[in-house]
């Protein structure tokens, strides 16, 4: 893990931080998820915007002080070697057998996290616990969308390998703040997910592919712009490098709208998730929890009832509390 330990810390010393579509990114992803949502659970989560697009942030807030976080924010496929994207097993278990744990936690285990979330989401629904409704799809909408970037898919995931340091926060930060503006948002309603866990590898198998032409494009652009690749900005009393907006919006425009979709398919995904997670609870009644707070002893008699549900049914142990 010591590799994303010293990014951050090099970040600090450049003035870029990086931390995943950046704030206003994951900000806008989760806000605008919320309007795939059918008419049984968009009020709910519309009387709480406010909180999912917050919250969207709050995984990148621990990500470097809590020791097992970094790692669910991105999957280094190449690290696998050819054609991993297609022979690493969908399963966490399966992979633990292939690689073990420890090999998995210090490359990346975003598509395997997000399969996890789904169920506290899940549960959290079976609970009608709307504090942990929230928390789960505010949180679960994050890795989601970090699954969406293409630079979370290598360990070339700032370019340091190939000189392109700071191309990370570039691509999903200064291009997001520069043009979303522009972007159409628009994915239509959300739908029922079949397999959460081999969708959320087909994010990460979109966001691989894409990943030659993040780099390629950028190289070649730098040696046409030369020192025009950079300029600064003042952001209240500080004067900062930024990449100049013509840089900016030449490799924009190069990229083809990759940004904007995989912004539009991270959107969808969230939606479609948690959709999925409120069908699997078997579609409780999300208009009689706007206003609703759960006394502790009725949130533990429903755990107690869920916890001996699945050991029934599943032979599993309670999870404890993330």
């Amino acid at each position: 893990m010591q590799k994303r330990h010293f990014y951050i810390v090099l970040l600090v010393f450049t003035g870029v931080l990086s931390s995943g579509w950046g704030f206003f990114g994951h900000q806008q992803i989760n806000r605008l998820a919320v309007f795939t949502l059918p008419p049984e659970m968009i009020g709910f989560y519309k009387k709480n915007i406010r909180y999912i697009s917050e919250a969207a942030v709050n995984p990148d807030r621990r990500r470097y002080t809590v020791a097992d976080e970094a790692a669910r924010h991105y999957l280094d496929v190449d690290h696998y070697g050819d054609s991993a994207l297609y022979k690493m097993p969908r399963y966490w278990k399966d992979a633990v057998t292939r690689y073990t744990e420890d090999t998995l936690k210090a490359y990346g285990i975003v598509p395997w996290h997000i399969n996890t979330m789904y169920f506290r989401l899940r549960d959290a629904f079976m609970l009608r616990d709307p504090a942990k409704i929230l928390l789960h799809s505010a949180e679960l909408g994050h890795y989601i969308a970090d699954a969406h970037v293409p630079l979370h898919t290598t360990e070339n995931y700032n370019g340091q390998l190939t000189g392109q340091e700071g191309i990370h926060g570039f691509w999903e930060s200064r291009l997001p703040e520069l043009f979303a503006g522009n972007y159409d948002f628009f994915t239509g309603r959300a739908a029922y997910i079949t397999n959460p866990q081999l969708a959320a590898w087909k994010a990460i198998e979109g966001s691989h592919l894409h990943l030659d032409s993040v780099l390629l494009l950028e190289k070649r652009l730098t040696k046409k712009f030369g020192e025009k690749k950079f300029s600064f900005e003042t952001k209240g009393k500080q004067t900062i490098k930024v990449y100049s907006v013509e840089f900016s919006k030449a490799y924009h425009k190069a990229l083809n709208g990759m940004v904007e979709q995989r912004m539009r398919d991270a959107i969808k995904m969230i939606g479609d998730f948690w959709y999925t997670a409120w069908v699997d609870a078997g579609q409780p009644d999300l208009k009689a929890l706007i206003d609703y707070v759960p006394t502790e002893a009725e949130l533990a008699q429903r755990k107690k009832s869920l916890d001996d549900w699945k050991a029934q049914r599943f032979n599993v142990r309670p999870e404890a509390d993330d």
